[in-house]
């Protein structure tokens, strides 16, 4: 396990142009273990899977986890070093889930982008269904929360190769759209 870390740090590393120091690097995750981040499970896809749906993936045998708390890796060409955590780069795909927290309850509108296909369930309802293979694109939906811990399930896949992309972004009640990221909805302390 080490030795393949390795080998990808190494694959990222000198694949990916130089960036500046205070730009974070776009990631799909790591295989460092983030309780209170959203849970990767990977999987590899036949090149004939033009669509996916999350309940395929639940036939299919994981080949690996990673851990993230945002999902921001815009577009953004294969050979720049691929985001993550394997050395496959194309027809792969991620199904991540997570718990976040709404302090003020309110009409919550949700953003997505990807290149290939994704779909976004908040308690198990798809609010964003962007499955299909596709150049980078963004669809949105909106979704009533009350206060409290909800779920939310992202599932993403990657077709052929060239270009990639993942970006969840979300606006509460009276907010504009910014990056959906876990530390941002997590339960305060009193």
């Amino acid at each position: 396990m080490l030795r393949r870390v390795i080998l990808i740090a190494a694959f990222v590393c000198f694949a990916a142009p130089a960036r500046a120091q205070d730009e974070p690097v776009p990631t799909f995750g790591t295989t460092v273990v983030d309780s209170a981040g959203l849970r990767g499970t990977i999987y590899y896809l036949h090149s004939y899977n033009k669509t996916m749906s999350a309940d395929s993936l639940q036939h299919m045998k994981p080949r690996g986890t990673i851990y993230t708390r945002s999902l921001n890796v815009p577009p953004r060409d294969f050979r720049e070093g691929f985001p993550g955590v394997t050395k496959r780069f194309e027809w792969f795909a991620i199904d991540y889930m997570g718990k976040f927290w709404i302090e003020r309850p309110g009409d919550y509108e949700f953003s997505l982008l990807s290149d290939d296909g994704s779909m976004l369930y908040i308690d198990d309802r798809m609010i964003i269904d962007n499955g299909k293979m596709h150049p980078a694109e963004t669809k949105e939906g909106r979704v009533e929360l009350g206060r409290g811990a909800h779920s939310i399930r992202v599932s993403y896949f990657q077709g052929p190769k060239w270009r990639v992309a993942l970006v969840l972004k979300v606006a509460g009640p009276g907010e504009k759209l910014r990056v959906f990221t876990l530390d941002e909805f997590r339960p305060r302390s009193e």
